[in-house]
């Protein structure tokens, strides 16, 4: 090679494996994941120091203290470390189980410009609840390893008696990866992890059904999504804010916001939507935070929806914001992303380990102080020998041998029978070391008895949760609320006006065909063995309401559905509505006012009249449940949007028939939508109502004979052709 050669030519792949493969290693395993015990290095160091300050159950002492403390462990700085154990205070409010009792300013999560305190103004102490996290850790029950100097000794995990990793919100950035846990409810974690521990199978979600965060606020909670979370470790759901109106100062005043988001941040983000016209309906943001908590007041004008402004700031504003869980964590020094209960499982494992080595320790201890016992015993079978012995040696190095030779015993027990105070060779100091054999001997075997059984370690690990449940479990936080449930905001469209006419069939199809396309069509498509069971009139801006089997009602505005021709099977409804399985639609109702009533018959002969304005809400909910009773079986429902006649069929035994015709204004209107209604029939043992139906003015005449002026009535016998004809009619 030249001397004039200026550089030389190496393969990229072997210089980023050489030199940058060992930084990315050490971030993901030295600094941004969390282990198993739900500590990062950084945690954990400041954590350890605490202990070994005695910060447990002493005094508070200044933050300057922990953190030059710490420096003994991690030496990348002060502010790193102080800005580290702010987190972990209970005065910052970032975490559901704080770690630090604290005094002074720790700042807030949920504020962008509160800043925290300089570490000589602040003083901390480690929390009472770190007694669990600490439990044993002089037992030798998790590993140590060096410092970075060599100089003294830190756990590589703390022996936590908990799922400390799902308790709180942990969220680390890497080279290449990424992690950030939410956290559970300690009460829900730990009924989780008993429960687990006691059937593999258990279904967590019904435990523990999402998770609970410090800053409170509502989860828009999707079982599937959360389902999907639980089990892969990844996924996402929403965080929202809680706001409430005061009418009398006209004000929107929030009290709680996502985790994920600031004070700062939201303010910012309405007064941006002040200036670009989009809120036109706020005079004044500010931020009103004090000692009582959390609080953003927004003035409004005059008129305004305060519904419609709320459902406006969810959709524009970080009030509602995701959380992205990933749940990335070190096992063995390997990062895996897992699902809870796989969590659960490699804690479990950890936490059975830690025991068994407290176990063994105390076996070894124990062992050691009956090792002693045992060659006390010894010397007592000729104590008066054992003093002669030491009164006649000449040499004080020949005491130990001379014993050990005449009782066969060894050089610790020798030293430890040598070493006896004079004062203690009484009978009572004897007897009483000789009857602390049999308890020690008792007490090595239970322990070697744990250490040998999981059943027993498991029974451990229950009661230890139990005891942490009762102590540290507090109730939830953060509130569960269905999609379906909540306002969702609208952009203002226009919305076509044209007539058409919806067709539902036997087999759950919809066609929405308009009066243009209806009048150019042939006959309808459909599947074998379906037939249109329902043909309403309608609207394009009309709502259709869809009744079901499972006495839900189904919301949609009709706009919102796509047009369909004749020709076509239509769309499937379960898709479109997201029923629930085998749910099936048995009525439709097509309005825009709500004005008029709906009538549902039972089987026990009693029929409910509801005002069709019951279903009619402020939010543009989906679903709604609870639509009608379901006391006894629905044999009819029917619109009426004036008063009318309606027949009912009653069937007994030996193919008894009777009917009854009566006015719908007979029936009082009950303003409950699952009323279980008034008694229409009159039933006998073996009775059911089997049918219900709308008469029109046509209709009447003939089935005049069976007319009534009031009711209960048991009804008139059906004679054979009206027995045909209402079966045509019902049909």
């Amino acid at each position: 090679m030249s001397k004039d050669t200026l550089y030389v030519e190496q393969p990229i792949t072997e210089i980023l494996e050489k030199n940058y493969m060992p930084y990315a290693m050490s971030v993901i395993v030295s600094r941004a994941i969390p282990e198993i015990d739900g500590f990062k290095p950084s945690h954990r160091k400041i954590l350890y120091t605490m202990y070994k300050m005695k910060l447990l159950n002493g005094n508070r002492t200044k933050s300057a203290n922990v953190v030059g403390q710490t420096m003994k462990l991690n030496p990348h700085g002060d502010q790193a470390i102080y800005a580290t154990l702010v987190r972990l205070t209970k005065g910052n409010e970032a975490l559901l189980l704080p770690y630090i009792d604290s005094k002074g300013n720790f700042g807030k999560v949920t504020s962008r410009d509160m800043k925290f305190a300089a570490a000589r103004y602040t003083e901390v102490k480690l929390d009472k609840v770190c007694e669990t996290i600490f439990a044993d850790i002089d037992k030798d029950n998790v590993d140590f390893s060096e410092n970075y100097d060599g100089s003294m000794l830190e756990p590589d995990l703390l022996p936590t008696t908990f799922p400390n990793i799902l308790a709180n919100p942990n969220k680390g950035i890497a080279v290449g990866m990424a992690s950030n846990f939410p956290s559970f409810n300690l009460n829900e974690l730990c009924e989780a992890t008993i429960s687990y521990l006691q059937h593999n199978d258990v279904d967590l979600l019904e435990i523990m059904p999402a998770p609970d965060f410090p800053t409170a606020g509502t989860l828009i909670y999707t079982q599937s999504d959360m389902r999907k979370i639980y089990e892969t470790g990844v996924g996402s759901f929403k965080l929202r804010g809680k706001v409430s109106y005061d009418k009398k100062l006209n004000m929107l005043i929030i009290t709680e916001i996502p985790y994920t988001t600031t004070v700062e941040q939201i303010i910012d983000k309405v007064i941006e939507l002040i200036k670009a016209g989009r809120v036109k309906e706020v005079s004044d943001v500010r931020d009103e935070t004090d000692l009582e908590g959390l609080k953003i007041a927004l003035d409004l004008k005059r008129g305004t929806d305060p519904e419609a402004l709320i459902a406006k700031l969810y959709k524009y504003t970080p009030l509602e914001d995701s959380f992205a869980c990933n749940l990335n964590l070190l096992i063995n020094g390997r990062p895996q992303v897992l699902g809870i209960k796989s969590i659960l499982k490699e804690w479990v494992i950890f936490r059975q380990n830690c025991i068994r080595r407290s176990a063994r320790f105390d076996i070894n201890r124990l062992s050691e102080k009956l090792h002693l016992l045992k060659g006390l015993q010894s010397v007592l079978l000729d104590i008066d020998e054992a003093i002669k012995i030491i009164r006649e040696t000449e040499l004080e190095k020949e005491v130990v041998p001379r014993l050990m030779t005449h009782f066969g015993i060894d050089q610790e027990q020798a030293e430890y029978v040598a070493d006896i105070r004079l004062r203690f060779l009484n009978r009572e100091y004897l007897l009483k070391r000789l009857d602390e054999i049999t308890s020690l001997e008792k007490e090595i075997e239970a322990l070697q008895m744990l250490v040998e059984d999981d059943k027993k370690i498991n029974k451990q690990i229950i009661r230890d949760l139990k005891q942490i449940q009762k102590l540290y479990g507090k109730p939830r936080l953060t509130q569960l609320v269905h999609p379906e449930e909540i306002v969702v905001h609208e952009e203002e469209r226009i919305i076509e006006d044209y007539n058409l006419k919806v067709f539902l069939s036997a087999h759950q199809y919809l066609k929405k065909v308009s009066l243009v396309s209806l009048r150019s069509s042939g006959d309808h498509k459909l599947k074998e063995d379906d037939e249109i069971i329902q043909e309403i009139e309608g609207n394009n801006r009309d709502e259709i309401l869809f009744f079901t089997d499972q006495c839900n009602v189904y919301k949609m505005k009709l706009h919102e559905i796509e047009d369909q021709k004749v020709s076509t099977l239509g769309i499937f409804l379960p898709n479109l509505l997201d029923m629930d399985e085998n749910e099936t639609v048995i009525y439709a109702v097509v309005t825009q006012s709500f004005q008029g009533h709906m009538i549902f018959g039972f089987e026990n002969g009693k029929v409910a009249k509801v005002p069709l304005e019951a279903y009619q809400t402020k939010t543009n909910r989906k679903k709604l449940v609870k639509a009608y009773s379901d006391e006894a079986a629905i044999v009819g429902v029917a619109y009426l949007p004036e008063a009318t006649d309606i027949v009912a069929i009653r069937e007994a035994g030996k193919g008894e028939v009777r009917a009854v015709v009566f006015n719908s204004d007979l029936v009082p209107e009950k303003v409950t939508k699952n009323t279980k209604g008034v008694q229409t029939m009159r039933m006998k043992s073996g009775a059911v109502m089997t049918y219900l139906a709308v008469l029109s003015e046509e209709e009447r005449e003939p089935f005049s004979q069976y007319v009534v002026t009031d009711i209960p009535k048991s009804g008139t016998i059906l004679e054979p052709l009206h027995r045909m004809t209402l079966s045509t009619l019902l049909k």
